[in-house]
């Protein structure tokens, strides 16, 4: 019988798998200063780790600009061997053609695990080191958005 052939379940993809596979399906993206994108998906689940993020949410963030970036298939992420919250991580960090910021955040907001991933990354998108290198019209248009999108996940005043 054919079910006696399958190979074992080889469980959820490790952290290094997970890493591996956001690294290669960035490869040769850049971000908008130019640098290698995997630099901020590192720096995004670093975030994540030192703000206390677990090994889900720590794959999310390698994960998170995957979707929207066109670097992985939403069919890829719904067949590939990881939890449910960190697939729903992702898809909350997913932003939508057109969608307004509101109901970005909120999906955001209505995710558990998400909105500790989104603050590593607005806190390494926001790195007054990263916005230094670009154009004054682009920084300020930036930190426009990302002060915005702190303020929409509640994170103003430190709160």
């Amino acid at each position: 019988m054919s079910h006696d052939s399958r190979p074992p379940d080889p469980g959820p993809l490790s952290l290094a798998e997970v890493e591996a596979t956001a690294r290669t399906a960035h490869a040769g993206q850049t971000d908008k200063a130019g640098r290698p994108y995997a630099e901020h998906l590192r720096a995004v689940a670093e975030g994540v780790r030192q703000r206390g993020g677990d090994d889900e949410q720590i794959a999310a963030a390698w994960l998170h600009d995957a979707v929207e970036d066109d670097a992985l298939t939403e069919r890829w992420l719904d067949e590939a061997p990881l939890s449910r919250r960190t697939k729903d991580i992702v898809l909350a960090l997913t932003k939508r053609p057109g969608e307004p910021p509101e109901a970005y955040a909120a999906r955001i907001l209505a995710t558990p695990g998400a909105r500790l991933v989104k603050e590593a990354d607005l806190a390494h998108n926001a790195d007054p080191a990263r916005l230094a290198v670009l154009d004054e019209a682009t920084r300020t248009r930036l930190t426009e958005k990302y002060t915005r999108m702190r303020a929409l996940l509640g994170r103003v005043g430190g709160g």
